[in-house]
């Protein structure tokens, strides 16, 4: 088997680093919390074995020689015994648990990053289907996790219930995906062991008693069948408060990391603004395209707006049918027309501004795209490619008739 040099090392706090591919932007990671240690991969890259911060090497044992090898395993056990840090070889090959590992981590990231946008054509992923297969692929690996993370992936079962049903119908149908028997398989076994039940369960559990294999008398339309109850039509018009004399326009910053998901359209273009004259005095109004799930009131989002070299000034945001907006007036001379940066926060969460990761952004939308291409795509027992998520197939389906 391929194998490939990797640095061990052991920091001062006692953590042992397993060194993998070097990762972007926090929204370019995929990660996963384990048994003692937290794994990383990069979305943007190959997917192989992850990179490893382990926090408690006892605990990680139950899992360090089924994903990297017994000699690593060992390798850990010493190197936190006070052995010094030595170089590995791993094999270049994942093994099954760390394929699903890599898998689960991947859908997590999606939950959390993935780029929806109607200005861009890239459709939400429909967060109950992805977030039963999530609960599956967290049954799968169990061997990796601690009762919490176990736990979490129950709770998460129970949260998305809802897509059960229209997954039964849809294993039913002509044509369904190779992996559907599968997850449903798994979120069977996984409700067995935690004790659940419920209608939705009992009409699962009818259903892997019967011949599902038997093609439906019509192929499905998923589109019909993951019918998403939000309607997303961009509205006519601007806010427009200011009638005075426009003096600057432009686009602003949309940082992924600054507001949590389902607030703002991914696009880069999404954030606009004008400034206005009126009369000795100056009016900035910002517009930003909202996310399809965005809130709809009860939080605010703000624009942070600097003018030249002062310090920032924010301006609240309300959602308005499928935007945000607001205004300000500017404490600038009549005289000047400064240069003007606008970028969008959730005050509260707001980490701080990072480095200009637009390309990056860039790179998620494409991997957005080519993972939509490559669900719309049949796929037979032999694909090229590795299964997509149940949710991208399902978004895939629907890219036509919503965009």
């Amino acid at each position: 088997m391929p194998e490939r040099r990797c640095a061990l090392t052991r920091a001062e706090d006692g953590t042992v680093r397993i060194a993998g591919p070097s990762a972007g932007p926090t929204f370019t990671r995929a990660v996963l919390e384990v048994a003692g240690a937290v794994l990383t991969w990069p979305v943007l890259g190959p997917t192989g074995l992850p990179t490893a911060e382990i926090h408690d090497v006892g605990q990680a044992q139950q899992w360090l020689w089924a994903v990297y090898g017994e000699r690593t395993a060992a390798a850990v056990d010493a190197l936190a015994s006070g052995t010094p840090a030595a170089e590995l070889t791993l094999p270049e090959r994942p093994t099954a648990l760390a394929e699903g590992a890599a898998r689960l981590a991947l859908g997590h990231w999606a939950a959390r990053w993935w780029p929806t946008s109607y200005l861009d054509g890239i459709p939400a992923l429909e967060p109950d289907v992805l977030g039963v297969e999530l609960a599956a692929l967290t049954h799968e690996c169990q061997q990796l996790l601690d009762e919490p993370g176990e736990l979490e992936g129950i709770e998460l079962l129970e949260e998305h219930l809802a897509a059960l049903d229209p997954l039964i119908r849809w294993r039913q149908s002509a044509d369904p995906p190779r992996q559907l028997d599968r997850v449903l398989g798994l979120i069977d076994d996984a409700a067995d062991n935690a004790g659940l039940d419920g209608e939705a369960l009992r009409r699962l559990w009818s259903s892997q008693e019967q011949d599902h294999h038997r093609p439906a008398a019509t192929p499905l339309d998923l589109a019909e069948l993951f019918v998403r109850r939000q309607e997303f039509a961009l509205a006519a018009g601007s806010l427009r408060t200011a009638t005075g004399r426009v003096i600057a326009r432009g686009s602003g910053t949309s940082d992924w990391c600054r507001y949590p998901p389902g607030f703002v359209d991914a696009a880069e273009d999404a954030v606009s603004w004008t400034a206005y004259a009126l009369g000795a005095g100056r009016r900035i109004e910002v517009e930003v395209v909202a996310d399809i799930a965005a809130p709809v009131g009860g939080v605010r989002l703000a624009a942070e707006v600097h003018v030249g070299g002062s310090p920032p000034s924010r301006v609240p945001l309300a959602r308005r049918d499928d935007v945000w907006t607001g205004w300000a007036d500017l404490d600038i001379p009549a005289s000047t027309t400064p240069s003007i940066e606008v970028g969008i926060l959730l005050p509260g969460f707001d980490p701080g501004p990072g480095a200009d990761d637009r390309a990056a952004r860039e790179a998620v939308r494409a991997l957005a795209r080519h993972r939509l291409s490559v669900a719309a795509a049949p796929h037979g027992r032999e694909a090229a490619h590795p299964d997509p998520f149940l949710a991208e197939i399902a978004a895939a389906a629907a890219v036509e008739e919503d965009f």
